[in-house]
């Protein structure tokens, strides 16, 4: 490495002595990477983008959405408070019935923006022919429901029927589904409500269904604007004062989680570079001070380094957000959107390219109190503090280039965008940052002049580093506590504490939520409790491929009956026999029904759930298609128009837990049919299943290779594999440490903090590179002065580096705050080690060589 900087010399010089010619070319690329990406961003939070495209469950899902379309709608409350409930459902639907049709003639691109609406159902023929759209499982359950209660019907007609077993029946009733509720739960899904109203029919709601994509935030954006156009278009003041008409949904979530995530990580940006400026001007103002007036009090000094204060930011955050500029427009050219993990990357970037530019800074400012003029200042901290910088970095960015060889889209784009930030830092800092400390010299916006008291560092003591022994057992019992934890750690499975809440949605969809009653309420936001939700779809081409699918889920359901992820399964044929003998055997199964209710033990008393049965098995004659209610109908249609083949299967676990999810994703992800057919079902919770799935597998492998990179390159670096150790044993130990501080502090690692762990071994391998690189060049007897030197830099550095990361700690999304809780500690524990382990481990194998034994420091040795 010498060698090379050594043939790079001459180009150094160049850099000092045309500084504008360099700043010039700078700011033209950083100009350029600008425009691009600020043209360009765009932030994707769909979870199906960060599986390879050719995953089976990315297709389906993708088949899905190109099939039916939106999964959700976007829906209108509409609220009259001004009136009485009748009244003002009138007024209500009478707005209702003229937006439909505007919101639905809407298009974009020449394609209906809507595929339909739902305003009202048609449930008098529901209610008529109600059985007739039951599935086989559900008229076999009702048909024992009604046995059994004729059969209890005539044994309490017989006067002399005593029951004795009522205690033991209760016992076994509470351990049997309740087959009146299931059947009032199958009727509803059949029937449902006529409208969507709020219990004092004040309020009524409309639900939209989207052509585009669900998860496109510009598109969801347009939906929502051109539905408020059309809101306006039909104008709520014609009908009355005090009509109140929004448009929510859950859709609106989407859109609001978005615009959330992008302010909140502009913000902690902002929150970030300002602390880590703030942090930066005070340091430099310091080094600066001390560089003209030494350990004295000068008060002039003091006065002209305050007026230079924020020229001290400026010569290393402009280099900085050039770098980042850079790395923003080739970001953009790679990939046509952040994702959740890259997000966050602009303020990793500044707090790493802060750290080379501390270290260049610092020695820089050093060779100046020494006396060395500015080219010849520059180059000596080339040739010197800028090998270390080049080593660490590599290392930093090759560690981080590992994951671009993962399959999971979290990782592999982290680490193209990251490593290529780095590289970019790097040359920001060791060729751009030059230029600029000899421009602002020559502008006397900075001065490093050694005054007559400057004091340039030195070495006064060769004396042994204090504490070393102690340090170093003390470092090692918690060593060995670490790794008594490292089989504890813990992975956060659950999905739902690592998502925020969106204040903006939750006022919006307020109307929304005032319409549904408290169970619909409870349903949307509770992910524990088993309910026909959230189901999984298959896309087939037949209704014969339907209905062995169906046939093959029913045998998986059944036959699984110790870890049972399915609730039920459902199709178009099983609700609609298509065929005339699947009518035959429909009509058939309806005539006993009907025979069982015409019990004169059943019709001896009233009972209104008994009547409301009779008229739903009213059906004598086959159904056509065409007869059929939109209402029903639109369950099964396609985008355009047409009745599809697809199978749902609805989950009997709450897929908020990522193993749940997983086990349900193996269970229905594939299904092979008797007749040797493969189907893949679709849907997010599957593809969040994968991910999660994928994630785990990768994690272990990515950070192993990071680790191998980073001792392949120490060891390259060093030519000696006992210096090369000594480099990484602050990064091992730092880390063994980091899981020690995650069990005190109870963090766990999740599906977003996974992605920093082969960064920190990156980034916390620069703190040991630095100090053994130093302690190199510098001899036994240096560790007290490298301490004060190096120490001092490396210490700033990490800190700032911490402080950018400790942005994200302002975030309020959980999952991204998570990455700041992770990043910080094991930053924080690397340097650690390297501050205080490391030196105190150099002390004692110094301390144990005879001088004719001892170290070899040959300076630049490699």
């Amino acid at each position: 490495m010498h060698a090379l900087f050594e043939r790079l010399r001459p180009a150094i010089r160049w850099v000092m002595r045309h500084p504008y010619a360099v700043v010039l070319v700078a700011l033209l690329l950083s100009l350029l990477g600008g425009w691009y990406s600020a043209n360009n961003f765009r932030l994707d939070t769909d979870l199906a983008n960060l599986l390879p495209s050719d995953y089976p469950s990315v297709q389906a899902l993708d088949e899905l959405r190109e099939t039916l379309g939106g999964e959700r709608g976007a829906q209108v409350a509409i609220w009259n408070r001004n009136a009485d409930g009748a009244e003002a459902f009138e007024v209500n639907k009478a707005f209702a019935e003229a937006l439909v049709p505007v919101v639905l003639a809407m298009e974009h691109n020449g394609e209906a923006m809507f595929t339909r609406a739902e305003l009202r159902r048609e449930i008098g023929f529901l209610q008529r022919n109600a059985l007739y759209f039951a599935t086989d499982g559900e008229l076999e359950e009702l048909t024992w429901y009604l046995e059994d209660l004729q059969e209890q019907a005539r044994l309490e007609a017989n006067p002399f029927y005593v029951d004795l077993g009522d205690d033991f029946d209760d016992e076994e009733a509470d351990d049997e589904p309740d087959a009146a509720a299931n059947m009032e739960a199958s009727y509803e899904r059949i029937v449902g409500r006529e409208y969507q109203v709020s219990a004092d029919s004040a309020g009524l709601l409309v639900t939209f269904f989207p052509s585009s994509s669900q998860t496109n935030v510009r598109s969801l954006q347009r939906v929502y604007d051109r539905l408020d156009e059309a809101i306006a278009q039909v104008d709520p003041s014609a009908y009355g004062d005090g009509l109140e008409v929004t448009s929510a949904g859950w859709l609106y979530r989407s859109l609001e989680e978005v615009g959330a995530i992008q302010t909140d990580v502009q913000g902690s940006f902002g929150a970030g570079v300002l602390a880590v400026l703030l942090a930066v001007i005070v340091y430099f103002f310091y080094k600066a001070y001390r560089a003209r007036a030494g350990s004295r009090f000068d008060a002039g000094v003091l006065i002209r380094t305050l007026i230079r204060a924020p020229a001290l930011g400026l010569v290393i955050a402009l280099p900085l957000m050039m770098s980042l500029t850079w790395t923003g427009g080739i970001a953009f050219l790679a990939f046509d959107a952040l994702n959740l993990m890259t997000s966050t990357l602009a303020l990793v970037l500044f707090g790493l390219g802060v750290d080379y530019g501390i270290h260049f800074y610092a020695r820089y400012t050093e060779e100046r109190a020494r006396g060395l003029d500015v080219v010849d200042a520059g180059e000596e901290t080339f040739l010197s503090t800028a090998q270390a910088i080049t080593i660490g970095a590599l290392s930093t960015s090759a560690a981080l280039f590992v994951l671009t060889f993962a399959d999971f889209k979290g990782f592999s784009e982290f680490g193209v965008i990251a490593g290529i930030g780095i590289l970019f830092a790097l040359v920001s800092m060791t060729v751009v940052l030059p230029a600029m400390l000899a421009v602002f010299e020559r502008w006397h916006l900075i001065s490093f002049n050694a005054g007559d008291g400057a004091e340039a560092p030195t070495r006064t003591s060769s004396a042994p580093a204090r504490a070393y022994k102690p340090k170093v057992i003390a470092s090692l019992v918690a060593v060995v506590a670490a790794v008594a934890f490292v089989g504890t750690l813990s992975f956060e499975y659950d999905f739902a504490s690592l998502e925020p809440s969106y204040p903006g949605f939750e006022e919006r969809n307020a109307p929304v939520y005032e319409v549904t009653d408290s169970q619909q309420k409870a349903e949307e936001t509770s992910g524990d409790q088993p309910r026909r939700r959230n189901p999984a779809y298959v896309i087939t081409q037949t209704p014969k491929q339907s209905a062995a699918v169906v046939a093959a889920y029913e045998a998986i359901q059944e036959a699984d009956t110790t870890s049972p992820t399915i609730l039920d399964v459902e199709s178009l044929q099983q609700r609609f026999p298509s065929d005339a003998d699947a009518q035959d055997a429909r009509l058939e199964q309806i005539a006993y029904v009907r025979e069982l209710l015409d019990d004169p033990f059943l019709t001896a008393e009233p009972n209104a759930d008994l009547d409301r049965l009779r008229m739903a098995a009213g059906t004598t004659d086959p159904v056509e298609l065409e007869d059929i209610p939109e209402a029903l109908r639109a369950q099964y249609t396609t985008k355009t128009g047409e009745i599809g083949n697809f199978v749902m299967v609805y989950p009997s676990v709450g897929l908020s837990d990522g193993r749940n999810s997983i086990a349900f994703s193996d269970d229905v992800g594939r299904v092979e049919t008797a007749d040797g057919d493969v189907f893949y079902a679709g849907s997010t919770s599957l593809v969040a299943a994968d991910m999660l799935r994928l994630m785990m597998s990768e994690a272990p492998w990515m950070v192993l290779g990071t680790f191998l990179i980073v001792v392949l390159l120490m060891v390259l670096n060093f030519r000696s594999l006992k210096w090369a150790m000594l480099a990484i044993i602050p990064l091992v130990v730092g880390l063994l440490w980091m899981i020690l501080g995650m069990e005190i502090l109870g963090l766990k690692l999740n599906f977003y903090n996974l992605v920093v762990l082969p960064a920190i071994l990156g980034i916390g391998n620069d703190a040991g590179v630095h100090i053994v690189h130093r302690y190199r060049e510098e001899g036994p007897g240096s560790l007290r002065y490298i301490l004060k030197s190096t120490g001092e830099h490396v210490f700033m550095s990490s800190l700032t580096t911490m402080i950018g990361f400790g942005g994200l700690l302002l975030s309020f999304h959980p999952g991204l705050k998570s990455i700041g809780q992770l990043a910080v500690l094991g930053i924080g524990t690397t340097v650690l080690a390297a501050l205080v382990f490391l030196p105190a481990l150099l002390q004692w194998l110094e301390s144990r060589e005879t001088p004719a034994k001892a170290i070899a420091t040959q300076p630049h040795a490699d």
